[in-house]
């Protein structure tokens, strides 16, 4: 730019500060003389409008959250909040008085739809406002930033006096979605603004709460704004958008399969997260209990499992110590030893440890296999698919130097934070030093406590060649007003702590784990090539300072295809139900993974590739809004997906899924008309995905019991519907 060009700009700018300036100036000297307003021309002397000075501030926007496809996962929306009129002087238009009345009266209606509010207290707040002969108040808690449809609830219970003032509110469209993970934000009495409280919505809030502007304007007597005098001193910078690795379908499916192992193992907790083994990015992350990010009345915990708990994970650590002894030359290829129990001696001089008979008397109790299974004479391959404890000891004891474990347990990045970025994390307690029970132990899984986001990032490097890259959910912060990318994350590899040749043979290894006999046979999916470990955790108990008897973790660490890994899925819980739990929920998310990412799953021969193409066959959404309904069935005709016509109309005004979405195979594709009666569905098989997304479509809410798909409901199928409909289904 030249300086002949700045000069001009500057000298504009200069000319506009000085008009302005002299407006204003010119409005007062105007109103002081002739008492009235230059712009509005009313009277500043006259009781009824004279005015005060009201410096005031411009809320900002917060930003949105979005899924990886641009599904809504936060955002905000328009909300109210009870205020009662206490003026006696106020009428309707037909001449009743519109003021509260009878304080009691008025707070028991307001009760029959407000769940959360003690009426004894609003009764309260209204009669101290009459004392204090104010002219309106608000109502306190439960009262504030209600949706749309309480607020209209409460209009229709025609209380006078009563009415609404708009604000904001932070919404969660598919709440539970990842709650602990996601957070939630809420309104900050001290902030005067809604804020992150926890998760995402918190480590995130600099970039999400954007920043208030400032006016200031001349306010009259009753309230309204005195034209020609508002005057901005700085415009609101609305937050930033933040897009997530997430995957909203995906996601969606894995809240409801961690909702059926909560309740069919009555499980203290469960957890799972999928990944893209290359790039680090995670598709899904759900940990339970959960809660409502609408409500957060009730938080069963704030801590969330995959990166804030911390754990004795169990067997699915064996893979390391099976990758150390193949990395530094040692594994005995085709050898055996003795499963069962191992008893054992330690030299503190030597560090040796010395494996004796069985029944000998040593100073260290012995170490037995799970659930004191013996298998016998059996080889260091079959050790891990059978998930043999003795085997690990074994490999550390004469193979595995201790030094080298160590060195390999530093490298693999574990009792160290995965730094994801705005991600919180705990740490663990790196016990392998306190030779000799605490070094056997760790090798599987046990002594030691690492968190799941840990877990993740090593066994990137066994399922992706040797290279280990970090786990990371936040793909990139977007201005939300000119769509400029402000921050944007990739793939990084923190490290190559194992060969590839080695990881490979540790995935070849892992394979054995899904086979008949094998410790993970039920976790096999017909079709898809998977290499996995399953591991049972003992829980310490801090109170009593020894382990749980009865209740243990129980997890899968599997990814797919085995042959180049592309999906990797860890799902686990907390229960007493430990040796004979369902591998259906583990399941349904692999396969649910494997369609998110248009992966067959499979690396074999080409008639088993075409045949589970087929099978997991994926599209993109097309775009059918604002086109005919005969145009959106002949862009359909070719996919292999059911089609739900909401309406009776023959032009399109809404669709679902998304127009670029993926879709697959048997999914369930919404098209909303512009006819103005609907239809009740037939709902049968339906998942509680197609019940949201039709929600979202019309407005129309459904109560659901159970959890499945859809096996009956109230309303028959032909019937009309509305808003006012009660529909009710049961799923199963």
């Amino acid at each position: 730019m030249s300086v002949k060009k700045s000069n001009k700009q500057l000298y504009r700018v200069i000319q506009i500060m000085t008009l302005t300036g002299t407006l204003v100036v010119a409005n007062v000297l105007f109103t002081m003389v002739t008492h009235r307003h230059i712009w509005s021309g009313q009277d500043v002397l006259d009781t009824q409008i004279a005015s005060s000075i009201v410096n005031t501030s411009v809320e900002a926007k917060r930003g949105t959250i979005y899924d990886r496809n641009h599904n809504v996962i936060a955002q905000e929306v328009t909300a109210y909040t009870v205020v009662a009129y206490l003026d006696d002087s106020l009428e309707d238009e037909d001449g009743n008085p519109d003021y509260v009345k009878d304080a009691d009266y008025t707070a028991k209606q307001l009760g029959t739809v407000l769940d959360n509010i003690n009426e004894e207290k609003v009764a309260k707040i209204i009669e101290d406002a009459i004392d204090d002969e104010r002219s309106q108040t608000e109502l306190g808690t439960g009262t504030k930033r209600l949706d749309k449809d309480t607020m209209e609830k409460i209009k229709d219970l025609n209380l006078p006096g009563i009415d609404f003032i708009e604000t904001t509110n932070r919404n969660y469209p598919t709440t539970p979605f990842s709650s602990n993970l996601i957070g939630f934000a809420a309104y900050d009495e001290e902030k005067e603004k809604i804020s992150g409280v926890m998760g995402l919505e918190q480590t995130l809030d600099e970039y999400l709460s954007g920043k208030d502007g400032q006016v200031q304007y001349q306010q009259t007597v009753d309230g309204s704004i005195l034209p020609g005098t508002t005057q901005v001193f700085e415009e609101a910078e609305d937050g930033k958008d933040v897009v997530l690795t997430l995957d909203a379908s995906l996601q969606r499916t894995v809240e409801e399969q961690m909702q059926i192992t909560m309740e069919q193992n009555n499980a203290e907790a469960a957890w799972c997260a999928v990944m893209e083994v290359e790039t680090g990015k995670i598709l899904a992350w759900a940990s339970y209990p959960t809660f409502d990010q609408n409500k957060h009345l009730e938080i069963p915990s704030y801590q969330d499992r995959i990166s804030q708990a911390v754990y004795e994970p169990g067997s699915v650590m064996k893979p390391f110590t099976y990758a150390i002894a193949l990395d530094t030359g040692v594994f005995p290829r085709n050898t055996t030893f003795r499963a069962g129990t191992f008893t054992y001696t330690f030299d503190p001089n030597t560090n040796k440890i010395t494996r004796v008979a069985n029944g000998t008397e040593t100073a260290y109790p012995p170490i037995s296999d799970a659930l004191e299974e013996d298998f016998g004479v059996i080889t260091f391959e079959q050790g891990l698919a059978f998930s043999s404890n003795v085997g690990i000891c074994e490999l550390l004891s004469n193979y595995v130097n201790y030094n080298q474990y160590v060195d390999y347990m530093d490298k693999f990045d574990f009792f160290k934070y995965v730094d994801s970025p705005y991600v919180s994390e705990s740490l663990g307690v790196n016990n392998i030093a306190n030779l000799p029970q605490d070094y056997l132990s760790s090798g599987f899984g046990q002594s030691s406590s690492i968190t799941i986001l840990q877990l993740l990032q090593a066994y990137t490097a066994i399922f992706n060649g040797g290279t280990m890259v970090k786990p990371y959910v936040v793909d990139s912060i977007v201005d939300s007003t000119t769509g400029e990318v402000v921050e944007e994350y990739d793939t990084e590899v923190v490290g190559t702590p194992i060969s590839e040749d080695t990881a490979n043979q540790v995935v070849d290894l892992m394979e054995g784990v899904l086979q008949d006999g094998a410790s993970g046979a039920r976790f096999r999916i017909d079709g898809v090539d998977m290499a996995a470990k399953t591991g049972t955790g003992e829980i310490y108990n801090e109170e009593t300072g020894v382990y749980d008897k009865y209740k243990y973790t129980s997890s899968i660490m599997a990814a797919a295809p085995s042959s180049d890994a592309k999906i990797m899925v860890y799902y686990g819980m907390v229960s007493t139900n430990y040796v004979n739990y369902s591998a259906e929920p583990f399941k349904q998310i692999m396969q649910a993974a494997l369609i998110a990412n248009g992966i067959s799953g499979s690396e074999s021969d080409t008639s088993s590739e075409e045949e589970t193409y087929e099978k997991w066959e994926t599209y993109a959404m097309p775009g059918l809004t604002n086109h005919s309904l005969t145009y959106a069935n002949n862009k359909l005709a070719d996919k292999k997906v059911h089609v739900t016509v909401i309406g009776d109309g023959q032009n399109v005004v809404d669709q679902y899924p998304a127009k670029d979405s993926t879709i697959n195979s048997n999914d369930r594709v919404f098209i909303l008309t512009d006819g103005q009666t609907i239809t009740m569905p037939d709902m049968t098989g339906w998942t509680r995905k197609d019940l949201t997304a039709f929600w979202q479509l019309t407005g129309i809410s459904i109560e659901t019991t159970g959890y499945g798909k859809v096996k009956s409901q109230n309303i028959e199928t032909g019937q009309t519907i509305s808003t006012d409909t009660e529909i009710q289904v049961e799923l199963e």
